[in-house]
């Protein structure tokens, strides 16, 4: 059931893109529109556009783009109706009643029922009898009764089919625990427990539902975790473990560990604005995140050689989503838990001052480069100002760059006019590589997207590109409407995707309705809402009068009439007198 219209134009007045979308992104003024870094790809050169005037986005990077609502449903990993949901939330306004509970929409509040109550049983499991050495194992890890119930963990038991049993006994089908990621099919068809014999760490989103797990195996065997694959209400590269305890901590600033367990030890020492990646690499989504709930973020892996490179891939992320970075080097101990542990009744205290005096990633990174070369030698000081230039070249801020060179003049003995030379010489030709990389990068995706999106216009090029410049025309006139329909009926249109974009907007049109993208988002999936954004973006200088139009649409009858005559070249007779019938009923 569509949602009414006048709810929808209520909602559209008051979620405009540009207060929801920075929110999430660092936008900079354009022209009369803005530009940033993409929130759904890793980039250093800005290629996020926003169209205030006509509501849209879209990224020539990666080809992401659509209306307000797009935006919620790709940033927040939701699907239509509850994209609206959440903008209405913002919005203050109430959701009309009974209009939505079908489909995809109930199977995803089937799986978070599911969820839900898997992590009731999972913890009351760990209580039980056959829960008592999953229970030894997290207080032998230091943590309290208190804590255990706070994070709501649990445990698996050792056997294939309790959870699924349990929940086939609360109503969940097995195709519905499937579709969770609770169990799955075996070889001889059974559905079977995804996870057993596994201590159970519960993954929750910022609404408070349970959206995945994590289990862990209670020996050192590897690999150690498991955790949920990706589903219909989770997306391992938009979530953070524990962001919906930590972005209420009062604080704008985040603790970035490296594991479940790191987080909860911080938490129970007091530091409740600790959150943990899900078993990944730091994504562009999850900085983008942790953008919205802090100005600061504190970087405390372990100390080994995988945290110290983990350490360095994040940065760059965390950089490009625009928050300030300090990097926590933990002496004496491999992880922010053993080091707290280690100090005993002072742990918190101690770690408390190795936060507020950590270095930032500057530091941090020229700390390690240096590490790497003998400065008593001067092939090493040569190596150690190389390296360090090539960093301070990607820096973005030449005021960075100039602090920075003073500070490497002052401890190597070389001029800073001669360090600063070098940077901008290696900034010059990184920006050049850069572009040619993101513009190659551009041209590869959105060629894929195109295919993928509307593969008929490979054959149709000059016709499908008539078809989307009517279309963007059409949008932004749309007292043309009529004219375009009376001589381009919608099914006169040649590829069917541009079809459908077209009877969507003209059939608004005609009815006296708005026809921006985010009336029509509703019918088609985001990667088409994206695919439509482009048409818009590549368009949204176009001064089209009505006589260009008439050309457009000329294109578009040309190659109806050759298809057409085509068609008639291998046409039956009994074809060709059906053909002539019409002919002489649309005449008459």
């Amino acid at each position: 059931m569509p949602l009414p219209e006048s709810f929808m134009q209520d909602l559209k007045l008051k979620s405009d893109i540009v207060d929801v979308v920075a929110s999430y992104v660092n936008l900079k003024h354009k022209g009369r529109n803005l530009v940033g870094l993409c929130p759904f790809h890793g980039e250093k050169t800005p290629s996020f556009y926003l169209y205030p005037e006509n509501g849209s986005f879209f990224c020539f990077g990666c080809g992401s783009g659509g209306d307000v609502i797009t935006f919620i449903r790709k940033i927040e990993n939701l699907d239509y109706i509850e994209a609206v949901k959440f903008l209405a939330q913002r919005a203050g306004m109430h959701m009309p009643e009974n209009s939505y509970d079908e489909g995809m929409g109930r199977l995803r509040g089937k799986i978070y029922e599911a969820n839900r109550e898997a992590a009731r049983y999972f913890h009351k499991q760990l209580y039980s009898l056959n829960g008592k050495n999953a229970l030894t194992y997290f207080h032998n890890r230091g943590l309290t009764d208190r804590t255990i119930k706070h994070f709501g963990l649990g445990y698996s038991l050792d056997s294939r089919f309790s959870l699924t049993n349990h929940l086939r006994e609360k109503g969940f089908t097995d195709n519905e625990i499937i579709q969770a990621n609770l169990g799955f099919k075996s070889k001889n068809g059974a559905t079977i427990d995804r996870f057993f014999n596994r201590v159970m760490f519960p993954i929750i989103d910022l609404r408070g539902n349970v959206i995945a797990f994590g289990g862990r195996i209670m020996s050192d065997e590897k690999p150690k975790y498991l955790n949920t694959s990706d589903t219909l209400v989770f997306k391992k590269s938009t979530n953070l473990f524990a962001l919906n305890m930590a972005k209420n901590s009062g604080k704008r600033q985040l603790i970035l560990a490296e594991g479940y367990m790191d987080v909860i030890a911080l938490h129970q020492a007091g530091f409740t604005n600790a959150v943990a990646t899900l078993g990944t690499a730091l994504t562009p989504q999850q900085a983008t995140l942790m953008k919205r709930y802090a100005d600061e973020v504190v970087i405390s892996y372990d100390s080994d050689e995988a945290g110290k490179k983990a350490a360095s891939r994040g940065i760059s992320l965390l950089r490009n989503a625009g928050v300030l970075i300090k990097v926590l080097t933990i002496p004496d101990a491999k992880d922010p838990d053993e080091f707290i542990k280690s100090h005993k009744d002072s742990g918190p205290a101690r770690f408390k001052q190795l936060i507020e005096a950590s270095g930032n990633d500057i530091d941090y990174r020229l700390q390690c480069i240096k590490l790497q070369h003998d400065l008593t030698q001067s092939e090493g000081k040569v190596a150690y100002l190389s390296e360090a230039a090539k960093l301070l070249a990607t820096l973005y801020n030449s005021i960075e760059q100039e602090i920075y060179a003073g500070k490497l003049s002052d401890e190597i003995g070389v001029q800073k006019e001669t360090i600063m030379a070098q940077v901008h010489r290696l900034a010059k030709r990184s920006k050049a590589e850069r572009e040619t990389k993101d513009f190659r990068a551009m041209q590869t995706e959105l060629s894929a997207r195109n295919d993928k999106i509307n593969p008929q216009k490979a054959n149709n090029l000059r016709c499908a590109r008539a078809e989307e410049a009517l279309i963007a025309y059409l949008m932004n006139n749309p007292d043309m409407a009529l004219m375009a329909v009376n001589q381009l009926p919608c099914e006169k249109m040649i590829t069917d995707f541009n079809k459908r974009v077209y009877k969507a907007v003209t059939d608004r049109e005609l009815s006296g309705h708005s026809a921006q993208l985010i009336d029509i988002s509703e019918g088609f999936s985001p990667d088409e809402i994206s695919k439509i954004a482009g048409i818009i973006s590549k368009y949204s200088t176009d001064l089209s009068t009505a006589d260009v139009a008439q050309e457009y649409i000329n294109v578009i009858l040309a190659e109806n009439d050759k298809i057409s005559v085509e068609q008639a070249v291998t046409a039956t007779n009994e074809d060709i007198t059906k053909y002539l019938n019409n002919l002489k009923k649309n005449k008459q």
